[in-house]
């Protein structure tokens, strides 16, 4: 069973023999020394703990796919919490590390983490570091422990077959500094033991890991999976990277999704929808026969999704209204059956989530996508000069928007009214979509842009969510009723979406007036 732990921690390059440093060598009999920490506020001891051999072998695909990604996987013999290690980072100098018991092989659960970028590319080893760690504690006069030092000799030895052969030193030595925040710890005291060390002549790490310092010393540039950072010119050029940062984003937001982070489902899924769109508005860059399958793959992908997030929504929209009524109003067991109901459907919902991320479509998927942003079929539209092509574009998606609106706003309140509004909703998000993409390009226009189209989605969104939350709360007075449960409390709330949604009815005329004004596109470019 994998566990999870957030490491925070800084890395330091160690000189030979840093000015004014404390007695001791080093373990492997160097002169470089320690400063003494507990100049330190709040460090009253460093404790020695000893020393500890670790060998560690780091595993990627040939063409660095997770290193490329800023991710590690090892695996690793040695100290307390030898085992498999897969690290994703979550900011500077922060990683969760999700950890496995020792195997010869890599644990299904890691494999499935780094499914998405590795598909159907054998994972090999790739370097080998095997480290003398003379780990210190930094503990306050209570005696808890604040920060973990850890002073590490390293030997690392490239493994990977066929990178740079003959070229080049094939190890590398040196001797760092961990110094890593206790759980819970305050982040403000490795700002105060980095001064201590930087006093001492010690530097922070010019590279973020020790799998990449290896690689970094022991071989030769290495062409990336990533492609280098392009520079935006023509309209292609910015389509491409709006739908190359959608690509990363659905790939990212796997490995989150199976780790069941918050809100992981739902950004994967917007991921899904932005690429799709973006296929649809920009049709006079991307040539639609081409991108068209992987469109309709993508709707296959958002649906699925769907029924895990739409759950999601809907659970805490009941939530927050059974919450909000004094328990004078809660009649029979309500809040019992809403846990019941929300348990039963998350567990389907989820299971059938990370089914469709184990599936074959899917990954098939992902290659498809990346086949067409490695070799893009363009058309001569995506030439042109973005202030001309993008513009036109964004204006043809408002324009069907605008149709949908005025068509939903003549008919009288009820399921067809209900049916146009949602349609008007998917326009409003489409428009928003294409604003987006083009930000790069047009800069404030497109953001004044896609924030009026935000606040009209915003206003049909909630619309919909009370339509949606109205079906689930009939069939919860139902299921009460046959339990022989009082349902008045679900009728309450069933009375209350429907204000709420004629509310937003009222709103919308208002909203709408300010999102179809024509300075907002004219402000765009000329079109």
């Amino acid at each position: 069973m994998a566990d999870t732990k957030r490491e925070i921690e800084r890395k330091y390059e160690l000189p030979v023999r840093p000015a004014g440093g404390d007695e001791g060598p080093l373990p492997d009999g160097g002169r470089a020394f320690l400063p003494d920490l507990t100049k330190v506020r709040a460090v009253s001891a460093v404790t020695a703990r000893g020393v500890t051999e670790l060998d560690a072998v780091y595993h990627d695909t040939s063409d660095l796919r997770l290193t490329a990604d800023s991710l590690t996987l090892r695996r690793r013999t040695g100290g307390a919490d030898e085992g498999w290690h897969l690290k994703f980072p979550v900011g500077d100098g922060v990683r969760d590390e999700i950890q496995a018991p020792l195997s010869d092989t890599l644990p299904d659960e890691l494999a499935a983490l780094v499914r998405s970028r590795v598909r159907g590319t054998r994972l090999t080893p790739v370097v080998r570091l095997r480290t003398s760690r003379a780990t210190s504690l930094l503990v306050d006069k209570a005696g808890r422990t604040l920060a973990e030092v850890a002073l590490d000799t390293v030997h690392a030895e490239r493994l990977l077959a066929g990178a740079g052969s003959g070229a080049g030193a094939r190890t590398a030595d040196w001797t760092e500094i961990e110094v890593e925040l206790a759980e819970d710890g305050d982040p403000a005291l490795l700002d105060a033991v980095e001064k201590v060390l930087r006093k001492a002549g010690v530097r922070p790490a010019s590279a973020a890991s020790k799998l990449a310092r290896a690689l970094a010393e022991t071989a030769p540039p290495t062409k990336s999976h990533k492609a280098a950072k392009r520079v935006l010119v023509t309209a292609g050029d910015h389509v491409l990277a709006y739908l190359r940062e959608q690509a990363d984003a659905i790939v990212s937001y796997d490995a989150a999704v199976r780790r069941d982070l918050p809100d992981s489902v739902h950004q994967l899924r917007v991921a899904t929808r932005r690429m799709r769109s973006a296929f649809r508005t920009y049709k006079k860059v991307l040539d639609r026969d081409a991108s068209r399958p992987i469109g309709a793959e993508l709707q296959w992908l958002a649906g699925e999704l769907g029924v895990d997030r739409d759950h999601e929504v809907l659970a805490e929209r009941l939530t927050e209204r059974v919450g909000a009524h004094d328990t004078t109003l809660l009649l029979g067991p309500v809040h019992a059956r809403l846990r019941i109901w929300d348990a039963e459907g998350r567990t389907d919902a989820r299971a059938g989530t990370l089914a469709v991320l184990d599936s074959a479509r899917y990954l098939r998927l992902l290659d498809s996508m990346e086949a067409l942003l490695a070799d893009p079929p363009l058309l001569d539209g995506a030439a042109r000069k973005p202030a001309k092509a993008l513009p036109r574009a964004i204006v043809k998606d408002y324009e069907r928007l605008a149709g949908r609106v005025e068509y939903a706003l003549t008919l009288a309140p009820g399921e067809e009214r209900d049916l146009a509004l949602h349609d008007a909703r998917k326009a409003a998000k489409r428009a928003r979509y294409a604003a987006d993409a083009a930000v790069p390009a047009l800069g404030k226009p497109a953001k004044r842009f896609s924030k009026r189209m935000k606040a009209v989605q915003g206003v049909l969104g909630d619309h919909q969510d009370s339509v949606v939350a109205r079906d689930a709360l009939r069939d919860l007075a139902i299921k009460a009723h046959a339990a022989g449960e009082s349902a008045f409390t679900w009728g309450l709330l069933y009375g209350e979406e429907e204000a709420r949604a004629a509310d937003r009815e009222r709103e919308l005329p208002r909203v709408w007036r300010k999102s179809a004004d024509p300075k907002l596109r004219t402000a765009l470019g000329r079109l």
